[in-house]
């Protein structure tokens, strides 16, 4: 499989440093990107995103309505990252820019120190988030129409608008409402939660509004908190309610894992791992023969081998087949679910791919000695649930 970029990338500029005249060029460039693409296009570039949406139809009307949509996305800065938080989301900021949005990357560092990452070390948050926007500018980010955000510093410049907001979400909704949005911290309501924690639900529904997003382009794990997002616009009577753009969650790679952990490093791939390691993770991983159902390593070649090369390249020998190139995942899974592509072919090929993606992640790491020195801290830092 010859290298390539993420697919719809661009050169990578840091956002929060550029001068007026790039603000203004990227302002430009979402505006041509409007331009070139139909409307039906930008809809189904944008739906394309998720696995599920609310609502196709306020989806249409925004872009219809409103050319330069902005998009909300967050992370809270926990340690280091996995593909599906580095790749993944890559792949669907470019798809966002690419339909003319504008992204607004929600650096939550407050919210991670109220989930007490990092052991609420708010300097170690910090330096987790700074590690984190340089993988996604050495993976191909297009960062044209990207503007990263410090939760910390953007509520503290804006307190009063800020903290009102939050009370009023607070007002309207009971505990047990409150407390039904926790798993977006990955907690449940079984847990021992603090005050921080129950508050937490109600300050990622106010960024929402307090960001001005129109779509809300999170995993389908945050699903709970947007959705109070639009229950609140009918409490306060607002007629435009954010659009929730939710993506499939990547499992991890051991049989039964929903989501990939941090906690287990045998369960996801990071972006800075190197071939040996990507090449030991994807040989040991659950891929039972002729099941497509839960099988991990299919997942990565839908939702990122495809996305990113367009095809999948098995190499194989003549007596086991011959090599294949699979441009479509329906003619992957009837090859897979037939048995003429076993476990043994897609394994190799799939590592392949991976380490194709990486590589350049790799090679920011080694050669800028910036990043090497976050990479190296932020690979001491002990990851705290």
């Amino acid at each position: 499989m010859d290298p390539s970029p993420a697919p719809e990338s661009a050169p990578v500029a840091s956002s929060s440093s550029a001068p007026v005249p790039a603000a203004a060029a990227a302002v430009d460039n979402l505006a041509g990107a409007v331009a070139a693409m139909t409307l039906e296009e930008r809809f189904a570039t944008l739906r394309g995103i998720g696995e599920e949406c609310i609502q196709e139809d306020e989806l249409m009307r925004l872009l219809q309505n409103k050319p330069v949509p902005i998009c909300y996305d967050g992370f809270e800065p926990s340690g280091r990252m996995h593909i599906a938080q580095g790749i993944v989301k890559t792949i669907n900021v470019n798809k966002m820019v690419r339909a003319g949005c504008k992204v607004k990357i929600w650096i939550a560092d407050w919210f991670a120190q109220l989930n007490n990452k990092m052991g609420g070390d708010l300097k170690k948050i910090q330096t987790v988030g700074r590690y984190m926007i340089e993988i996604w500018k050495a993976a191909g980010m297009n960062l044209d129409g990207v503007e990263f955000l410090w939760s910390s510093e953007e509520i503290n410049k804006r307190a009063g608008e800020y903290w009102p907001l939050v009370m009023d979400i607070a007002r309207k909704n009971n505990v047990k409402r409150i407390m039904r949005c926790c798993q977006i911290m990955g907690r449940n309501d079984q847990e021992e939660l603090t005050a921080a924690q129950i508050f937490y639900p109600c300050m990622q529904c106010a960024d929402i509004f307090f960001l001005k997003a129109d779509i809300c382009q999170l995993g389908m794990d945050q699903r709970k908190v947007n959705m109070l997002a639009r229950e609140y616009c009918d409490d306060i009577k607002r007629k435009n309610k954010p659009i929730i753009l939710s993506h499939h969650m990547l499992p991890g790679f051991k049989e039964g894992q929903e989501k990939m952990s941090k906690s287990d490093p045998t369960s996801a791939i990071f972006m800075e791992d190197d071939e040996a390691q990507v090449n030991v993770k994807i040989k040991q991983a659950f891929c039972p023969p002729k099941i497509v159902e839960g099988n991990p390593c299919l997942e990565y070649i839908k939702y990122i081998v495809f996305p990113w090369f367009g095809r999948f390249e098995v190499i194989r020998k003549e007596n086991n087949g011959g090599n294949k190139t699979f441009v479509t995942m329906d003619e992957l899974i009837s090859d897979y679910e037939s048995g003429a592509l076993h476990p043994a072919d897609v394994k190799p090929a799939l590592a392949k791919a991976i380490n194709e993606i990486l590589q350049p992640v790799r090679d920011h790491f080694n050669n800028n000695s910036e990043a090497k020195v976050l990479l190296n801290t932020v690979k001491k830092y002990r990851v705290t649930n």
